[in-house]
């Protein structure tokens, strides 16, 4: 009903005052077709975040308006979703999170000059000079060298196989994961490649047994890597399978069950994290929705609380101005909570901040060490 309401402010505020007193924050996300999973998540993470703000009176005494478009995970229609959204008059747009999406709707945002806060992964999509695109995660130039190193010293592999989904967000990955496996000294046994939506992994796993490698490296959808993890536990696969945040995220643990348990992934946002406001959200989000968090919920949730952190502090509603203060911004917890950790932005849009190494066991995500941002946070 909340979330009807959010949609429904748009159409009232043609009608006169309520004009003055909102500002258009359009989420224009995955609420169908493949990313359905991942955009859910994101726009009730975002939602949550939103009606929190609304209830304290909103941004610099204004209430957020929140129209939600579904992209139907399909780039095209993300690009058309945006220039709805653009046309709306927007201070900033939140969303896509599906990286082919990003790619070919950041661009009409950049020429707006109005700033996009993304959950998209490929490293390439702040490497394009876009000064209006900001991630609410890390990419994958970040968090695949944390994965290296742990491949290194935690597991002292000398051999991987990788299983990727030959996508946008897939293809990146596994060009950033491969870079980093060749800067550790670590070889590449197998390079897997699997489709979008894939259904049947019983190919793909057998390649990746047959090549021996001490471990595997799985980088896939939410739940294709529900399907892969099932695999490998039916064809009795034995080494130590490690992800990033998809592989081990609550939906595919649901989706794998028993099958989950024992594979390890980096994540940069986990609900089981022990931070105060990480629990907090969680509780929160539960309440509301009646079921846990992804780390996508996350990145709404947090995305929503930079927005709310970079206004303030600019004291106004100037989406040029926004985009040049959150380069190179920090924002803390302790200031803003909802952010869920201290968080830096570089002239890039790329964030550094904690992550974590996390285990499934037991059917559900254990976190075993906490690393450190990049560069200290000062």
């Amino acid at each position: 009903m909340r979330r009807i309401f959010l949609s429904a402010v748009l159409a009232l505020a043609a009608a006169g005052p309520v004009a003055q007193q909102s500002v258009n924050m359009p989420i224009v996300i995955e609420l169908s077709g493949a990313g359905a999973v991942s955009g859910t998540n994101f726009r009730d993470g975002a939602v949550l975040a939103i009606e929190e703000v609304n209830a304290k009176g909103g941004i610099l005494g204004r209430k957020i308006n929140a129209p939600q478009s579904d992209t139907q995970s399909n780039p095209g229609v993300s690009r058309a979703q945006v220039q709805k959204a653009i046309d709306g008059d927007p201070y900033v747009i939140l969303g896509p999170v599906f990286s082919g999406s990003v790619k070919v709707n950041m661009i009409l945002c950049q020429q707006a000059e109005v700033p996009q806060i993304t959950g998209a992964e490929a490293a390439e999509i702040t490497q394009m000079g876009n000064p209006y695109i900001f991630r609410t995660s890390f990419g994958q130039q970040m968090s695949m060298p944390k994965i290296a190193n742990y491949l290194r010293d935690g597991l002292k592999a000398r051999t991987v196989a990788v299983l990727w989904v030959n996508n946008d967000f897939g293809k990146g990955g596994r060009d950033s994961m491969t870079k980093a496996l060749e800067a550790q000294g670590i070889k590449v046994a197998a390079d897997v490649s699997t489709d979008p939506g894939q259904v049947d992994f019983s190919a793909a796993v057998l390649k990746v047994k047959q090549s021996n490698a001490d471990a595997a490296f799985v980088y896939t959808n939410e739940e294709e890597s529900a399907r892969a993890l099932r695999e490998f536990k039916k064809q009795g696969y034995d080494k130590p399978i490690i992800g990033e945040t998809t592989l081990t995220g609550q939906k595919v643990i649901e989706l794998a069950g028993d099958a989950a348990n024992g594979a390890v992934a980096h994540v940069g946002l986990t609900v089981d994290a022990p931070q105060p406001q990480i629990k907090a959200f969680d509780q929160k989000f539960q309440a509301e929705y009646k079921y846990k968090s992804d780390h996508n919920g996350m990145k709404g949730y947090s995305g929503m609380y930079v927005v709310k952190a970079i206004t303030e502090k600019i004291g106004k509603f100037d989406s040029k101005e926004f985009a040049k203060v959150l380069h190179g911004a920090t924002i803390r917890a302790k200031d803003y909570p909802g952010v869920l950790l201290d968080v830096h932005f570089d002239a890039n849009g790329d964030l550094d901040r904690e992550s974590f190494l996390v285990k499934v066991e037991g059917g559900k995500q254990v976190v075993t060490a906490t690393l450190p941002a990049v560069a200290p946070i000062k």
